[in-house]
């Protein structure tokens, strides 16, 4: 037998999959998958494998789930398995788990594990090499994390205690129970809101975390509340829709999300009207000229997690990119937040409408150097809070950039601001947030933190302010 297991990392929504059978068998089962499935297709043709079975640890909030795609891909013949445990109700055809369930994929073994508090149905599945009673590893889902474990606080104040104290007894009954050699696979790496401050590595082992894991060290239920509510990260706006959707059961689209290319014409007449567009293009060509009105978030992988934060899932999304090739990418970004409504892109990009004489916007560009050497503009710090906290541009006014659109009301829109985060992605972000919600003197900080930080420039800190 060779086992083959493959953990698959979808970079922005920082969410990790994992494809695992063996060859001899040639069988698989595939967890928690995002909605752009053809990863899974592909690796398990690589391995010469058939995908029989697809899993759902729990009920996700921060990417939509991809195991109706993936089932509806492979001809409906794959099984879709979710947890029965915790009251959980779905609005798809599938087949329930339960504590203790078992599964075997050739020579590898699932078992089901009822591991509530992240969520109240969430399940996690330990993994043994044939018949041995200690597992060899955990795929662990939203429950327990690098140096970190699942936020109990998603479902609303009126279920968050009750999920804290059962994710407490699920962190010490069911993790901190299992020998120190045991391998975690956990469903999200550092930059997931799903848990706090959760680690940089992607897998570690039960050793590990006990003896470095704060939350996993905590023995008392009062002292792991308070450090849950402590340190919990705002809660993106997307987490609620999503939840709904993927109870309820993603549409099935087959392939990724339909976009026509549109003309000039079309385009401006859509802008005009005031339809919601995206410029997926780096900060200094949008700065440079863009549509007026649209709404800067770079096709990075943080594209995922920024659209879900700050469009509006209800409208159409058109699209400018900078390469009209760059579209099957940008699809499978926004595909994993919930977007799969497009309008239209912008056939030839913004050359097309420059030359087409249409007119366009532009966002200065302002240097860390010449943010330093003028009191005439009000820096505005878009970074978390934690962020702010470390250090800041002296003088600086502070607003979540996930947070703006609320926090606009309490901003001049005459007065001028410059925006700026941690390396000028989200400053860019937030930029172009204001310019189409009425600001008229912004300016967008390349570079931003990092690059004042390296000018060698005063910071100011709640201690020192």
């Amino acid at each position: 037998m060779t086992l083959r297991f493959q953990q698959i990392l979808a970079d922005g929504v920082a969410e990790c999959s994992y494809l695992l059978g063996d060859d001899d068998a040639h069988v698989c089962a595939v967890v928690d998958p995002r909605p752009d499935v053809d990863i899974y297709l592909e690796c398990a043709r690589r391995f010469g494998l058939a995908i029989t079975h697809v899993f759902e640890t729990h009920i996700h909030a921060d990417f939509m789930s991809g195991a109706r795609e993936l089932v509806a891909r492979l001809g409906g013949q794959a099984k879709l398995c979710v947890s029965a445990e915790g009251g959980a109700e779905y609005g798809f055809d599938h087949e329930p788990v339960r504590d203790g369930d078992e599964f075997t994929f050739g020579g590898m073994r699932m078992q089901a594990r009822f591991t509530p508090g992240h969520t109240p149905e969430h399940l996690s599945y330990m993994l043994y090499d044939g018949d041995k009673k200690t597992p060899w590893g955990v795929l662990s889902g939203d429950a327990f994390f690098v140096d970190s474990v699942g936020r109990p606080d998603l479902l609303g104040d009126d279920q968050t205690e009750e999920l804290t104290e059962k994710l407490f007894h699920t962190v010490r009954d069911v993790f901190m129970a299992l020998p120190d050699d045991v391998i975690i696979y956990p469903c999200h790496g550092a930059g997931s809101a799903c848990g706090p401050d959760i680690g940089d590595r992607m897998s570690s082992t039960i050793g590990y975390e006990r003896r470095f894991n704060d939350y996993a060290r905590i023995e008392s239920l009062d002292a792991f509340k308070q450090a849950m509510q402590d340190d919990a990260p705002p809660v993106p706006t997307h987490y609620p829709r999503l939840k709904k959707v993927n109870a309820e059961g993603p549409k099935v689209l087959h392939n990724l999300p339909r976009v026509p290319p549109q003309s000039v014409d079309a385009f401006s007449a859509a802008a005009e009207s005031g339809a919601q567009v995206l410029d997926v293009r780096d900060m200094m060509a949008f700065g440079a000229g863009h549509v007026k009105g649209a709404i800067n978030i770079g096709a990075q992988p943080e594209l995922s997690v920024w659209a879900g934060w700050l469009l509006d899932p209800d409208r159409p999304i058109w699209l400018v990119l900078g390469e009209d090739g760059d579209l099957p990418e940008v699809l499978k970004l926004l595909w994993r937040t919930g977007f799969a409504d497009f309008g239209g892109y912008l056939a030839g990009g913004m050359s097309a409408w420059r030359e087409a004489g249409r007119p366009f916007a532009q966002i200065p560009q302002m240097s860390v150097h010449e943010l330093n050497q003028t009191t005439d503009v009000t820096p505005l710090d878009v970074r978390k809070t934690d962020e702010w906290d470390g250090g800041h541009v002296p003088g600086a006014r502070h607003a979540f950039l996930g947070e703006l659109r609320e926090r606009m009301e309490h901003l001049d829109r005459s007065a001028p601001y410059a925006t700026y985060c941690a390396s000028g992605f989200r400053a860019s972000i937030a930029a172009s947030l204001l310019a189409a919600n009425g600001f008229q003197n912004i300016r967008n900080v390349p570079g931003s933190w990092k690059a004042w930080t390296s000018a060698g420039y005063p910071e100011e800190t709640p201690k020192n302010s």
